[in-house]
């Protein structure tokens, strides 16, 4: 699937109250098959891919797809920090056997419990970083996120839909132009539809 014949959220959703819907798209589908400019991988602070063989993650998703020389690549990177990647910054990769060319991987906030302002923070962070860093890795137009935090890492699906809408937003608002289009893949139907409420206003409105 080509990024850019997206439908923007402003076709799938006329009376969204979303200011970037022009330039913003919902699509649920393997984040793996998507050529974009870059994707982004929800990684561990180790960045070297999921250590449980066949584990249903996206870190395991994007490295089996991206094969051997992603992860290869990580770890020389993590080699040359020598310590391990701080929650809420990320990094760039090429992307290999994957059709998007570059990878974007963010370290995002674990919940365990209950759901802190740190954690809205960090995971906040996370969407800024990558965008940050695909704007400064220049020749990057569209970027694909996955759903930071919000599978294994325990983060709320709404909750964490809101502060991705809302970050997103501010980013376009304040670097307009930058980019042509950025994707929020949902995978699950459960994932399009905590998306879609909160495009359409029907969830965390005020919050956004």
């Amino acid at each position: 699937m080509d990024a850019k014949s997206l439908a923007p959220v402003s076709a799938e959703i006329p009376n969204t109250w979303f200011a970037p819907a022009e330039c913003v798209a919902l699509w649920q589908g393997d984040i793996t098959r998507l050529a974009a400019d870059a994707i982004v991988n929800a990684a561990n602070s180790q960045l070297l891919g999921c250590f449980r063989p066949f584990h249903a993650c996206i870190d395991n998703a994007i490295h089996w797809a991206a094969g051997p020389r992603l992860r290869e690549e990580c770890g020389q990177s993590m080699s040359t920090q020598q310590s391990e990647e701080p929650t809420g910054l990320a990094k760039i990769t090429r992307g290999y056997n994957l059709p998007a060319r570059f990878v974007l991987h963010t370290v995002g906030p674990i919940v365990q419990g209950v759901l802190t302002d740190r954690h809205k923070r960090e995971l906040g962070s996370c969407y800024r970083s990558c965008l940050d860093v695909a704007v400064e890795a220049g020749g990057i137009r569209t970027v694909a996120f996955c759903a930071v935090s919000s599978g294994v890492f325990g983060f709320p699906k709404p909750e964490a839909a809101t502060i991705a809408l809302r970050t997103v937003a501010e980013w376009l608002r304040d670097h307009p132009g930058v980019l042509s289009k950025v994707i929020f893949n949902v995978f699950s139907d459960d994932d399009r539809e905590t998306y879609a409420a909160a495009l359409e206003g029907r969830t965390f409105h005020a919050a956004i």
